[in-house]
């Protein structure tokens, strides 16, 4: 038993520091000026998953016993065994990450809970019409004023739209608003959400997981914009912003995407990108998958090697 929790705690310390080194890479690489929004979200989207998914465990349990060439990382080796043989030392560090999941999980649910009460709460009240529609077959219902555009639901979402915006955006305007949210509709931006902050309760105590949520928030909405952008209508989402944003009808934005409005009014006026942005796009997903897969292979060079001296 003692020999397993040792090599639980070192696969976890390995996982943990190229898991970071991954995450620097992504940080370096969505950075650079140029490339679609779509691109830098989906390599957070990948950088997150790195953090929650241990490829490198999935090759250990069936490759191990092929990998001969393992070595193990010495200074974080020590660092586990050292941990694991001080039951005072590894039974606080234990319940204090412990304590800290819990106190995490228990906010989830709280958010969770409210936000499901606040949508039920708007959509049974008598003051708000039962008006319902379909946006490129994702329905739309109309809901409390005072809760932005959103969409609703994990596995079958719903946009949910303010009272009253139909009355203060035109037509173009509250389509290009539509465009947005059927973008997140369609891509679950809901699920990969949830997923990620199931992901942050485990590992609250690494603040790059902390980042990874602020980063993958500003590009999703960033992403979602693009998309209106690619279909011509980036000038009417520019003015529908402007008026949610300033609307004396309290017909407020989320506040995940007032807090990038700077950033999301300067894509949707800046120039549209020329062709090179695809090139840049390749350059970087390639780059990517390039760091990943040294990561999940360096994490199995340095961890194989617990399981090949079992055998």
């Amino acid at each position: 038993m003692h020999e397993h929790f040792t090599h639980a705690i070192y696969y976890f310390e390995v996982h943990l520091i190229y898991s970071s080194i991954v995450w620097l890479a992504a940080w370096a690489l969505t950075s650079i000026p140029g490339g679609s929004a779509t691109a830098k979200h989906w390599i957070w989207v990948a950088t997150a998953l790195n953090f929650i998914l241990p490829l490198g465990a999935v090759i250990d349990g069936v490759m191990a016993s092929h990998i001969s060439w393992a070595t193990p990382l010495g200074v974080v080796g020590r660092l586990g065994v050292a941990i694991s043989e001080n039951a005072p030392i590894a039974a606080a560090l234990g319940a204090v990450w412990l304590i800290g999941a819990t106190a995490m999980l228990a906010r989830l649910c709280a958010r969770i809970a409210t936000e499901h009460r606040g949508a039920r709460t708007a959509g049974n009240s008598e003051l708000v019409p039962r008006r319902r529609f379909h946006a490129d077959g994702i329905a739309v219902r109309f809901g409390d004023a005072r809760r932005g555009p959103a969409v609703n639901g994990i596995l079958h979402s719903h946009i949910s739209l303010p009272v009253g915006i139909d009355r203060l955006l035109s037509r173009r305007e509250l389509n290009s608003v539509l465009m947005h949210e059927v973008t997140h509709a369609r891509r679950h931006d809901n699920l990969i959400r949830l997923v990620y902050e199931i992901a942050l309760c485990a590992l609250w105590f690494h603040p790059l997981v902390w980042i990874t949520g602020s980063r993958l928030a500003l590009y999703r909405e960033l992403s979602c914009d693009e998309s209106v952008i690619q279909r011509g209508h980036g000038k009417e989402l520019v003015s529908a912003l402007a008026k949610l944003a300033t609307s004396d009808e309290a017909l407020l934005l989320q506040s995940s995407a007032n807090s990038f409005l700077s950033r999301r009014l300067a894509q949707l006026t800046a120039p549209r990108p020329s062709r090179l942005s695809l090139a840049t796009n390749a350059l970087l997903t390639t780059c990517f998958i390039a760091v990943l897969a040294a990561g999940v292979f360096a994490t199995v060079a340095h961890t194989a090697c617990c399981f090949v001296a079992k055998t």
